[in-house]
């Protein structure tokens, strides 16, 4: 029996020859992650349970993302025992204040991520690395403290999904929109401990950027993990990030998928997702219209160069309309660079808009961006749940970038296309 991409790479990090859906193994590790929110409790737990030693201190990053700059006391002893750990232990990767970025954006952008490597991270959003053909997925803190101590895992094998892509991207739609497609499609238990395994010509029309969006969002779909093929642009991507050997698997011919969905990318339209899911998707023409108070861009999914040249594109020459708050939050240090080497920060203030130092603060409801009570948000973050970016009562589409930033010069959700 054929193996998918998920499963070679398994098998190869277990020292098996093949393995199959269901199976119980116990793989080798290329990289544990945590943050200031996960982190601490990964350290709590090793301490707790007498560990001493890490099992390579090139193979662990932690990086503070979620609350930093410090938003309180407790977020400022978290990260406190975060930094702590990484010099008892001499990490080389740990990432402070000045050099931190969005965990998911800055992990692939330092090459801590390759090809048919095997990743974990105490974030569900770990998933990210599948864009780059790794085997990444989000795991507990108490897994991330034995990984750290052991470089070893365990893992369920999963089974797999087959996402075939066919046509190119027609103007204002991203990678955002192909996978609140997906997850439209299928809900968000569709691919529930599951690989999404993406295929097809369609997958050469996505620039990496929009293949981050779309395995960074693997796990709204229930998937244990989301995975591209390693293709040219891929090895763009890594030339001059790693430089460490690495080795990329295709699908056998005959592996099995339990189905396979196909997107037409040419039949796309800018699509979001409604409260309180992200499966609750309707094309932006079905509620254009609907009144906003705030637009969020950003985030370890859509805080990306493309991304901030997308909203740019439709933020310059405009304003953010009156009543709008419009924050952009470049998602590491060098993206703010670059971004401001190209006049985008301009663009983004003379608009309006506040530019942020990297931070999570949004997305989770922490800081730099948080609802009152019946107010709702346009944010290019992942997840819409209920009182994830302030009251239970509040509210958040997810969008795309240029839909974020077209909503936010029309004060109300807008097609990019009708400005």
């Amino acid at each position: 029996m054929g193996m998918t991409m998920t499963q070679k790479i398994l098998a190869r990090h277990a020292g098996l020859a093949s393995v199959e859906a269901g199976q119980l193994i116990e793989a080798r590790l290329d990289l544990v992650l945590g943050n200031d929110i996960t982190a601490p409790v990964a350290i709590t737990e090793f301490d707790k349970a007498g560990l001493t030693q890490i099992f390579d201190k090139d193979k662990i990053a932690i990086v503070l993302d979620h609350s930093v700059p410090c938003k309180d006391i407790k977020s400022a002893q978290l990260c406190a025992q975060a930094r702590a750990f990484a010099q008892r232990f001499d990490i080389t990767h740990f990432y402070d204040v000045g050099q931190m970025g969005v965990e998911h954006a800055l992990i692939p952008e330092k090459g801590l991520a390759a090809p048919g490597e095997v990743i974990i991270g105490a974030d569900s959003h770990t998933c990210t690395y599948g864009a780059l053909g790794a085997f990444s997925t989000g795991v507990g803190s108490t897994d991330m403290a034995a990984g750290m101590a052991t470089g070893l895992a365990w893992f369920k094998v999963p089974s797999a999904i087959r996402v075939t892509l066919t046509g190119k991207l027609p103007p204002y739609v991203s990678g955002k929109d192909v996978v609140l497609h997906l997850i439209g499609l299928i809900g968000v238990d569709g691919a529930l401990y599951k690989s999404l395994e993406f295929a097809g010509e369609g997958v050469a029309e996505l620039a990496m950027d929009d293949r981050f969006t779309i395995a960074n969002m693997a796990i709204e779909a229930g998937a244990k993990n989301g995975i591209f093929p390693v293709d040219d642009q891929t090895r763009d991507y890594l030339r001059g990030r790693v430089d460490r050997p690495w080795e990329a698997v295709e699908p056998d011919a005959d592996a099995v998928y339990d189905q396979e969905v196909v997107i037409d990318l040419s039949a796309l339209q800018p699509t979001v997702a409604l409260p309180h899911l992200p499966s609750n998707t309707k094309t932006v023409d079905e509620v254009a219209g609907l009144p906003i108070q705030q637009v969020v861009i950003g985030s370890c999914t859509n805080g990306r160069l493309k991304d901030l040249q997308e909203a740019a594109d439709i933020l310059r020459g405009r304003k953010v309309a009156k009543g709008v708050r419009c924050i952009v939050l470049p998602a590491t240090q060098q993206i703010m660079m670059d971004a401001m080497a190209q006049g985008l920060v301009q663009i983004f203030i003379e608009a309006g808009c506040a530019v942020s130092t990297p931070t999570c603060g949004p997305c989770l409801g922490g800081h730099m961006g948080v609802l009152s009570n019946g107010e709702r948000a346009v944010s290019t973050t992942n997840r819409n749940f209920v009182g994830r970016m302030g009251p239970t009562d509040s509210e958040i589409i997810l969008a795309s970038p240029a839909v974020a930033a077209a909503s936010a010069v029309a004060g109300c959700i807008a097609d990019p296309a009708k400005l």
